[in-house]
């Protein structure tokens, strides 16, 4: 019998070993305890089992979820996440989204901001979108500011490139001028020379 299963799973008609339990988490049937081990958004596990009903992932050091985390966990009943330095930044806004959407928000209110000062203790679910995209404003200064920098260096590479190739026009038309004068100035003394030579060839 165990040889049938083996040949079976090799075909891809059974699974060969059961889905690993996330590190540095336990656990148990569709229970996933990550319940106080130091998780930060760097160390949390990347995705946990489809069929998981019950995360653990309180007491730890998570400021924010990365963004589609739990999209796919479909059989989520609940995701326990309070106990964290939640900081209600720009990052938090797909926390925020994913606690909108849960049928019972009652039961995350222990899920609260601990920064921004303004914002500390504040329920994340109940956050308005204004109020976290005020809090980025200074991302996005900074980046207009870094844009207009930019810009600015490249209308100056511009500029430059375009006074060297004047300058380069300019110079091609003194050459220009100069060969045509030249060239000029050869013609003419060809065209003296020639009536003397003939006269030189009548005298012998």
């Amino acid at each position: 019998m165990s040889c049938w299963i083996l040949f079976l799973s090799l075909l891809g008609f059974l699974p060969l070993a059961a889905p690993t339990c996330p590190s540095p988490c336990k656990c148990d049937a569709n229970i996933v305890d990550c319940l106080s081990r130091g998780l930060t958004e760097s160390s949390l596990p990347a995705a946990f089992s489809p069929s998981t009903r019950t995360i653990f992932l309180n007491h730890n050091q998570l400021t924010s979820i990365p963004r589609g985390l739990l999209d796919n966990l479909q059989s989520l009943q609940v995701a326990y996440l309070w106990g964290n330095p939640w900081e209600c930044d720009c990052d938090i806004l797909y926390l925020r989204s994913w606690l909108q959407w849960q049928q019972n928000r009652t039961q995350y209110r222990d899920v609260v901001c601990a920064s921004p000062e303004h914002l500390r203790g504040r329920i994340i679910a109940y956050l308005s979108e204004d109020e976290l995209i005020s809090t980025c404003q200074y991302w996005y200064c900074n980046l207009a500011l870094f844009s207009q920098i930019c810009l600015f260096v490249f209308i100056l590479l511009q500029a430059v490139l375009l006074l060297f190739i004047i300058l380069f026009l300019h110079r091609f038309q003194r050459i220009a001028s100069v060969a045509r004068q030249t060239t000029k100035e050869m013609h003419q003394h060809v065209d003296t020379w020639a009536p003397l030579s003939e006269n030189a060839h009548g005298i012998d």
